[in-house]
């Protein structure tokens, strides 16, 4: 089993002018430290106008940098908002090949639709149509990553001509696809698409088993990839904070792991939210314990064992790997022995500090990871050959229906070219061809005032 780290960006009111900036940057500390210790993947969202709960919205940005601080983690674009409406599918293939080469071929291809008024209102994207729109945005982006040229498309949400779209990325086809995932039903269209699922809910590992099945079970039925190679894997997420003692990990990461919870509901459930205005960091402080989020119940119930939620009564807090080596350790043994192929950690939630998460990371990379290292390798290739006839399968399944170009010897002139070929006029079709001969001879004032 892999280990990621997952950054929304987190940063509750109030804050001052700085503070983004150094939440940004001890973020990259971190990504560095995860980078030595052997962590497998850092995750980074893409979210819009989610004041408090992330402050992402640029996470090309953010893993380029941290690319450049470190040498084998991967950079999971987790996820890139395919609707066109949010990103145009040419510019989401340029952004990840870009990733893709910078970080010579260490990226991650995740992809999602978001669930939020917040985003989906401020793009003006119909909630009914998103699912249709992130599959289209997919498609056409996978095409511009694998094709060359690219033969256009005449979608329901985009509309391109042929275009060779560069750069390509390292990796090929291309980077593994990923979908995020909060439900049973998004488990599933993972599957019969061929990608990973992305399972950004709170879910113990006994559940997860059935996540598991269900997902390998389908894949194998009707998987019909979407991309032109299948990554079935199935990661989930869970809060992170490890300490030497149980009672120093809840203090210092059970209040961060709940205003996660929070403000996630707040955003996606039960707010309703006034832009610049509302603090949600507030409001989790006045309803957190009525809401089942209090880290003061939480720390006050005795558990046998670590759970995704708290137990006891009605509480519906998080918990998740906020405890000692060895609790942790028994935690995470039973999401592998589930199937599970990835857990991704939130340390950096609510106010959680920058030196208890380096602490805590420094403790998990020394005590729980080489654990779990031993036995990755061995079990993927074991995975891999028993999955090899359900991929085999899965692509033959799949149809190639891009468009042929409209001929073949399709192609597009400059605008001045375009201007010369419509008007007939042979004056200014001589011009550029002198403009073309000058250019060629090095010579640069053609007085060619057309150009700007």
């Amino acid at each position: 089993m892999k280990f990621g780290i997952f950054y929304e960006h987190q940063l509750p009111r109030p804050w001052d002018e700085d503070a983004e900036r150094r939440l940004v940057h001890e973020a990259l500390d971190q990504v560095e430290l995860a980078d030595r210790l052997g962590f497998d993947v850092v995750w980074e969202v893409e979210h819009h106008f989610l004041e408090e709960y992330s402050h992402s919205s640029a996470p090309e940005v953010f893993l380029a940098a941290a690319s450049q601080r470190t040498k084998d983690i991967r950079l999971g674009h987790g996820i890139v908002q395919t609707p066109p409406a949010f990103n145009h599918p040419a510019r989401v293939a340029e952004r990840i090949a870009m990733l893709d080469l910078v970080s010579n071929g260490r990226v991650e291809f995740g992809t999602g639709e978001s669930s939020s008024e917040a985003e989906l209102g401020g793009f003006q994207i119909d909630p009914v149509l998103k699912r249709e729109m992130w599959l289209e945005g997919l498609e056409v982006a996978v095409r511009c990553m694998t094709e060359a040229p690219f033969t256009g498309v005449d979608g329901k949400f985009v509309k391109m001509p042929p275009r060779n779209v560069v750069p390509k990325p390292v990796q090929k086809p291309h980077p593994p696809l990923w979908v995020a995932c909060s439900r049973r039903d998004t488990i599933l269209l993972a599957a019969e698409k061929g990608i990973g699922a992305l399972t950004f809910a709170f879910i113990d590992p006994e559940e997860a088993r059935s996540w598991v099945d269900d997902y390998h079970r389908t894949l194998a039925e009707k998987g019909v990839p979407v991309g032109k190679a299948v990554n079935a894997n199935i990661a989930c997420v869970t809060p992170l904070m490890c300490a030497a003692d149980e009672d120093d990990a809840i203090a210092r990461g059970l209040e961060g792991a709940n205003f996660f919870g929070y403000s996630l509901g707040h955003y996606y459930i039960f707010g309703d939210h006034q832009p610049g205005v509302t603090d949600v960091w507030r409001e989790y402080q006045e309803r957190r314990e009525e809401m089942g989020f209090s880290p003061e119940v939480a720390a006050a119930i005795e558990q046998e064992r670590l759970g995704a939620k708290i137990a006891g009564g009605d509480t519906s807090g998080l918990r998740g790997a906020v405890g000692t080596p060895e609790q942790i350790r028994e935690f995470l043994r039973r999401y592998e022995e589930a199937g599970v192929d990835q857990v991704i950690f939130i340390s950096q939630a609510g106010n959680n500090r920058h030196e208890h998460i380096m602490e805590s990371l420094e403790l998990f990379g020394r005590e729980v990871l080489p654990e779990f290292r031993e036995r990755e390798e061995a079990g993927a290739a074991a995975k891999a050959r028993r999955l090899e006839p359900v991929v085999e399968a899965a692509m033959a399944r799949r149809v190639d229906d891009a468009p042929a170009l409209p001929r073949d010897d399709y192609s597009f002139p400059a605008m001045p070219r375009a201007w010369a070929d419509r008007t007939q006029s042979p004056e200014l079709a001589e011009m550029l061809e002198q403009f073309a001969r000058d250019r060629a001879a090095g010579k640069r004032d053609t007085g060619l005032g057309i150009l700007g």
